[in-house]
């Protein structure tokens, strides 16, 4: 299966340069802030709009939505620490030490202030920002996930309430959060047999599992389907205590605050009221995890309103 699905594309046609060529209008940037490199996509005018995407995905995670946000909006897609063609050091996978990146980022690219969204583990970096630079922060996007907090402690093992011999995947038994804490035996198990796990996520996370389709699922596998691809992408999971206790010094953000969650929709609902004073949360009908790819056009209507 790995290898029939990069096997119909040629190796070149997942990289950046590319990949952008696919996108009319936007072009690739690569830079080096806080010592390491990132590589971000921009394009589009107007007031500036970070963008970040999280597991198992890279900037391409956007794509659907990019071109529509660029009517409107300077857009900045950014591939965080450990990601896609950005570096991936053995350290600094804490959302606060990644917010830093994307702070040193935008003051590289001109700006003093931005609108910054994120999608997962992106969401949690974009949170971190919005925290830890307020004065950088114009206003704050949130989608389907939110900042690791104390109750990360508290999934269970064992999904109460759920026979495993009826359901294939028990609800909201999110195995792989665990699994990814592990530190070296991903990459022994999962080098050439990445696109199972992946798989295995796109499905269970999703309403319409085709919303992602055999390309991007190439594009996805070429950027994690090595060791140094799974040990970077783990990390940000292997530093959520840390997130956790950098959370208890943040005070509530200020700025305009929108959730936008799919089956994450009452985990924003619930979690995000404690640390925004001007929130609004939204759910997108229809779509699982992945709003991006599920509901794209939706998303980008919620996002332009809130905005605008």
């Amino acid at each position: 299966m790995e290898t029939a699905l990069r096997a119909n594309y040629s190796r070149e046609a997942f990289k950046d340069e590319e990949l952008v060529k696919l996108l009319p209008g936007f072009t690739n940037g690569n830079t080096t802030v806080n010592d390491i490199n990132i590589h971000y996509v921009e394009g589009g005018q107007g007031q500036p709009l970070v963008l970040i995407p999280g597991w198992p995905e890279t900037w391409w995670a956007f794509h659907q939505m990019m071109p529509l946000l660029a009517e409107k909006y300077h857009v900045i897609v950014v591939d965080m620490r450990g990601m896609g063609s950005s570096d991936k050091p053995e350290v600094g996978y804490d959302k606060k030490t990644m917010a830093k990146d994307i702070f040193e980022l935008i003051k590289h690219l001109g700006y003093d202030q931005v609108n910054i969204g994120g999608h997962d583990i992106g969401a949690q970096v974009a949170f971190s920002f919005a925290a830890n630079y307020p004065e950088a922060t114009t206003k704050l996007i949130m989608l389907d996930t939110p900042h690791p907090n104390a109750g990360m402690y508290y999934i269970p093992l064992v999904p109460a309430g759920n026979n495993s011999l009826v359901n294939e995947q028990p609800k909201n038994h999110m195995w792989w959060m665990a699994f990814n804490q592990v530190k070296g035996l991903p990459e022994q198990l999962l080098i050439g047999r990445s696109h199972l796990v992946h798989n295995y996520v796109f499905k269970y996370a999703s309403v319409d599992e085709n919303s992602i389709n055999e390309f991007d699922r190439a594009v996805y596998l070429e950027a994690y389907d090595n060791a140094d691809g799974i040990r970077a992408g783990n990390g940000w999971y292997q530093t959520f205590a840390q997130d956790i206790e950098d959370s208890k010094s943040y005070t509530q953000l200020n700025m305009p605050v929108l959730g936008v969650g799919g089956s994450g929709f009452e985990l924003l609902a619930r979690e995000l009221p404690p640390y925004a004073t001007n929130l609004k949360v939204v759910k997108i009908e229809g779509s699982g995890h992945f709003i991006l790819e599920e509901k794209p056009k939706e998303t980008v209507n919620v996002i332009v309103d809130f905005l605008n």
